[in-house]
């Protein structure tokens, strides 16, 4: 029988918790059982207002943090901050992230989409370990199906996206695991009916072409609902370092085996 992996009495630090699928993955967690949540926001009236809302049902169970995954300052601050109010992480969500090629955001943007993730892995990793006296633990990082496809409008947020599903492949080995009781996972999103997306034509770096491509049945918009739905799967039953895809409301689905196979392929003109 595969492996469970269980939600309850677990301590999870979600990064761009205050809204969105953040938000939606803060809710949906803590009526699965997590122990506590630390959410990491830069908006801060958001985040300490769903903070104290979540805390009328879940009795202190919530913290809001304000963060900002950009700069390493913050990265580290925040996350000692969760540590010193729950003495342990044991689940980390790599959520904040931004849509935005337009030539004065796409730098800040990709040091959000990628930098920032890195960083949260990497003190993850360094907490979790087995092999350093940790407990082991789980982090999540969101990449999307862009990141499997070219999509020539938003090049920038394409490219941080396609680093983020080959960070994770590349650090989530079995041996990895088996040495350091951390699993890695990596989900990739489909369009989801989030802010992310919005008035999204002058962030990209072809409007007409953006324009055209969104208006195509292909692009149609999933639930949160079914992305929070396919995450929660995958939290779930997802193997060390597996792939997931949700799109088009349908279930969550492990394609770590054919980005193997694909790999195969391209190994052998690499390695002749």
């Amino acid at each position: 029988m595969a492996q469970e992996w269980q939600v309850e009495g677990k301590h999870f630090l979600i990064t761009g918790g205050a809204s969105g699928l953040g938000a939606a993955y803060v809710e949906a967690f803590l009526k699965l059982g997590a122990k506590n949540v630390a959410i990491l926001d830069i908006d801060e009236k958001r985040g300490k207002e769903f903070a104290e809302k979540l805390n009328e049902t879940y009795k202190s169970k919530v913290i809001f943090i304000k963060c900002d995954v950009s700069k390493e300052e913050d990265i580290k601050n925040s996350f000692q901050q969760v540590l010193s109010a729950f003495k342990r992480i044991d689940v980390i969500i790599n959520n904040a992230g931004v849509m935005d090629d337009s030539i004065d955001v796409w730098r800040l943007a990709c040091d959000i989409n990628w930098q920032g993730l890195v960083s949260f892995t990497r003190k993850g990793i360094d907490h979790m370990r087995k092999d350093k006296a940790g407990s082991g633990g789980t982090i999540i990082n969101i990449s999307s199906t862009v990141a499997l496809v070219n999509i020539d409008f938003v090049p920038a947020y394409s490219g941080s996206k396609a680093a983020v599903l080959h960070f994770g492949r590349s650090i989530s080995t079995q041996e990895f695991y088996d040495n350091t009781g951390v699993r890695v996972l990596t989900i990739c999103f489909g369009p989801t009916a989030t802010s992310l997306l919005d008035n999204i034509e002058p962030k990209t770096v072809d409007q007409k072409f953006s324009k055209t491509f969104l208006s195509l049945p292909v692009y149609t918009y999933q639930s949160i609902e079914s992305a929070v739905t396919a995450f929660v799967k995958m939290f779930r039953e997802g193997k060390p370092g597996s792939v997931w895809l949700s799109q088009h409301d349908k279930i969550g689905q492990d394609i770590t085996s054919e980005l193997d196979e694909a790999e195969k392929f391209i190994k052998k003109m690499v390695y002749p």
